[in-house]
């Protein structure tokens, strides 16, 4: 790396967020809404480096794009994404009035199975006493049910449409 660049980037260390908001628009040619300092560092510093290095080889960005058109790489759903409700069959088990359950009142009784259709395979959660059993494996939480689904953190009320107390969406 050239020493005209280390020095580039030892400058850009010691700016304001406001002036990182800056350089990042003249460096990248669009403005950042981020104010986090260290992110706007990193990425000023990696684009100073490609610049001055010669970025990636052309058979590595060939790469990138095939992984991309290949992948949903989509890390935070878009604003207007609105959600089918849930495709549930509701297996609920009766449980006698004498018996009290403590358990959050947004879950069905255990036994019963959810079912979620998400990126054309349908999925099917079933409820037990202490936790969800999804493929074999039983899980402590709809959160973390979601999780192994999808890759990436959902909140498995929302994950699953159960957002009223005792709900299974049909």
């Amino acid at each position: 790396m050239e020493f005209e660049t280390k020095q580039k980037i030892a400058d850009i260390e010691r700016m304001t967020a406001g002036q990182m908001r800056d350089t990042y628009a003249e460096v990248f040619g669009e403005p950042t809404r981020s104010g986090n300092r260290q992110w706007m560092f990193r990425r000023i510093a990696w684009r100073l480096q490609s610049l001055d290095e010669g970025g990636l080889s052309e058979r590595a960005l060939r790469r990138a794009r095939e992984l991309a058109r290949e992948q949903d790489i989509r890390v935070i759903p878009p604003a207007n994404l609105t959600m089918a409700p849930a495709d549930s069959v509701d297996v609920t088990l009766p449980v006698p009035d004498f018996i009290k359950i403590n358990r959050d009142p947004r879950l069905p009784f255990p036994g019963t199975v959810l079912s979620r259709k998400y990126k054309g395979h349908l999925y099917q959660v079933t409820v037990l006493p202490n936790g969800f059993e999804h493929d074999g494996q039983v899980y402590r939480s709809l959160s973390a049910v979601a999780r192994a689904i999808t890759g990436s953190g959902w909140n498995g009320y929302l994950f699953f449409n159960l957002t009223e107390p005792g709900k299974v969406n049909e």
